[in-house]
């Protein structure tokens, strides 16, 4: 019963998250990126509501697995233009987004005892991509280039701060064991991932990666 009420309060999250960001953007709160971006910060919340209500992968990655079409349609067809990235045609970030949620819940949901993996990559992807963009756009003063991205020195910096951050909280909780380490290295891991992906993938790289590098390093 749980995992059939998790799929309809996720499915109702994740329309309330895109909801809430095309209202902000019709009365010019959020512009462009910054409705994305608060999608994108928004949406890697369900992974805790994944950890509330869903108990085997299956019915975890079913609404991943809804959004994988959903949000490729909307790229093909701008149903969702709050989160659609203008005239970029290549990028297919929100796609790959929904992909690694998919990918994060068949692995790591198989016992629920280990979906905190997947929380560490998802929510390093959610605030610590997310927050480096915002920041990195509005304050990012010395900018370069890098595979065809525009990167800055603060919206690195941040990317480091808030993974740190996220993953220590995340590890306190569920695996409070050489918590500063582990979450020093994922921040390390995880903005370089960032900082050398080309646009779009690293919603594919940076949760994926972080994830497998927590599992190397605390379990083999």
């Amino acid at each position: 019963m749980n995992n059939l009420l998790g799929i309809i309060i996720s499915i109702l999250f994740v329309f309330l998250i895109i909801g809430i960001s095309t209202l902000l953007t019709r009365k010019n709160i959020l512009k462009d990126e910054g409705s994305r971006k608060f999608i994108h910060i928004g949406v890697s919340n369900w992974w805790i509501l994944a950890m509330i209500f869903f108990d085997n992968n299956i019915y975890a990655s079913i609404v991943p697995a809804l959004f994988i079409v959903l949000n490729y349609l909307s790229y093909r067809k701008n149903l969702f233009t709050a989160m659609e990235r203008g005239g970029d045609k290549e990028d297919l970030g929100t796609v790959y987004y929904a992909i690694s949620l998919f990918i994060l819940s068949i692995l790591t949901f198989k016992d629920i005892n280990y979906a905190y993996i997947g929380a560490l990559g998802i929510l390093t992807m959610g605030y610590g991509d997310g927050l480096a963009a915002v920041i990195g756009k509005r304050y990012g003063r010395k900018k370069y280039k890098i595979f065809g991205s525009t990167k800055s020195l603060i919206g690195s910096l941040t990317m480091f701060v808030v993974t740190f951050i996220v993953n220590l909280i995340i590890l306190s909780i569920y695996n409070p064991t050489n918590i500063i380490i582990y979450s020093f290295v994922l921040a390390v891991f995880a903005t370089l991932l960032e900082l050398f992906t080309p646009k779009g993938f690293d919603n594919l790289s940076v949760p994926l990666g972080s994830s497998l590098i927590y599992y190397i390093l605390a379990y083999l």
